[in-house]
């Protein structure tokens, strides 16, 4: 018996109706890009491993999916490499490409590369899956779509409001309720060189980023394990605890980084945004987080993470402002901020809160139910004078049972149905039928047309 075929684990199959839902989340994401003015672009599905290693910390490293050389790709592949098991230097030899880890990367590697034909500051949005050699679970997939908007070129702190603005009008559209965390990098540097380890920005970053997801406890265990002295991880715990609104954890920081010249200018920059944000009057909560780090190492100044209110599951928005990242590709001095739509995760949100509009669901707005070869005929006379007036509408293929037919309707949650018999052929009328209320009326074309826009 042949073995029944299987998917990798981490990626998923998506059905008729689930791509309606897919799509519905695209195109609103996409229609508010388009409403602040971003212009889409796409980069392929691989990257010279060159292009992705070294971005994303040694963690991000881990989890790049490698892709084998064509051909023999084990033919430049050392001997004494392969002896000894050393894959950290085999790679090189044996993948010289990768799946990109995410978009921002390569757009990096984008602007760098068309910087001639760019006029800055230069915003762009990109819808593309991205990939991730993760260990799988609720939430967290190796195969994902990612929802992205940069702006570059520009390096005014008016941009990261409009990204917040953006994130709210965006959640707002689908009906979620969800908190915009905000935190400056230079905030976490200044609570670094506070606490006498300014040399471990790196580890104390990434591991408090943990924090919601392993608890205060374990992140100063594994602060501990990187070699932070047990004094330092003490003086710490106040900031990882701090609380009240987002003015008194300001003058809180303010004092408690009084002496860090960094530290004071992330807090500077910190209160423009939120007092910008605040005269926007946005529906979504704006929290100060200063536990929030997202560790990812080319993040220089604001982070940004949007985390669900009713609906257990990890971050569905991220990212912040990366004013070193096109340097390392030859173009120093670039200042940049981002951020990326999980479109994955607004996926399982907007089904556990059952958030979709049934219009998108449909996968057309009227049927036409099946009678025979005239009635058909006649029905597609109709359906051809809704298309052209942007009206979707299909013709049952087959001469079937009504309740075959209906139950079809039914089942691709079609809101219309519409029968066209041997009266309505004499009349020249349709019998259109709401399948929400289940009445029915005779309606010429032009009414049918007006009703159904």
């Amino acid at each position: 018996m042949a073995q029944k075929p299987s998917i990798p684990k981490g990626t998923r199959d998506f059905s008729p109706l689930e791509m309606a839902k897919r799509n519905y989340i695209f195109n609103t994401i996409k229609d508010v890009f388009m409403l602040y003015g971003f212009q889409q672009i796409e980069t392929p599905a691989m990257e010279n491993l060159s292009t992705l290693m070294g971005k994303y910390g040694e963690e991000g490293d881990k989890l790049l999916f490698k892709i084998l050389n064509s051909g023999d790709y084990m033919k430049d592949a050392p001997e004494q490499m392969l002896a000894e098991r050393d894959s950290v230097h085999l790679t090189s030899k044996i993948s010289e490409k990768g799946l990109r880890y995410d978009l921002t990367v390569p757009f990096a590697r984008y602007v760098v590369q068309h910087r001639n034909e760019i006029q800055m500051p230069f915003k762009r949005y990109q819808i593309q899956p991205v990939w991730r050699a993760d260990r799988p679970q609720k939430g967290r997939y190796r195969e994902f779509y990612q929802c992205d908007a940069d702006i570059v070129g520009s390096d005014s702190l008016l941009n990261e409001v409009e990204l917040v603005a953006m994130i709210n009008e965006v959640f707002s559209r689908f009906g979620v309720n969800v908190v915009i965390k905000l935190n400056n990098r230079k905030i976490l540097t200044g609570i670094a060189e506070m606490i006498g380890a300014p040399d471990k920005i790196i580890d104390i970053t990434v591991a408090i980023d943990k924090m919601d997801k392993i608890g205060i406890d374990n992140v100063n265990a594994e602060l501990l394990e990187k070699g932070l002295a047990k004094e330092a991880v003490d003086a710490l715990q106040p900031l990882l605890a701090l609380s009240g609104s987002n003015d008194e954890k300001l003058v809180t920081l303010e004092q408690m980084l009084s002496d860090s010249e960094t530290g004071k200018a992330g807090i500077a920059e910190m209160r423009y945004v939120l007092d910008c944000v605040k005269g926007l009057a946005l529906k979504s909560q704006v929290e100060l987080d200063v536990s929030l780090a997202r560790g990812l190492n080319y993040y220089t100044g604001t982070i940004v993470e949007v985390k669900a209110l009713d609906v257990q599951i990890g971050s569905i928005t991220g990212g912040g402002r990366y004013d070193n990242l096109t340097g390392v590709f030859g173009m120093p001095g670039l200042s940049g901020v981002g951020i990326s739509f999980g479109a994955d995760r607004i996926f399982d949100v907007l089904n556990a809160l059952d958030l979709y509009p049934a219009d998108t669901l449909a996968s057309a707005r009227v049927l036409f139910i099946n009678f025979g070869e005239q009635e058909a005929a006649a029905s597609l006379h109709h359906i051809m004078q809704l298309r052209k007036a942007g009206i979707s509408a299909e013709l049952y293929p087959d001469v079937a049972k009504m309740k075959k037919q209906m139950t079809y309707a039914n089942d691709r949650n079609t809101p219309y149905v519409a029968i066209v018999g041997e009266q309505e052929m004499h009349d020249g009328t349709i019998a259109l039928k709401d399948m929400a209320s289940g009445e029915q009326a005779t309606l010429t074309i032009d009414q049918v047309i007006e009703r159904l826009k």
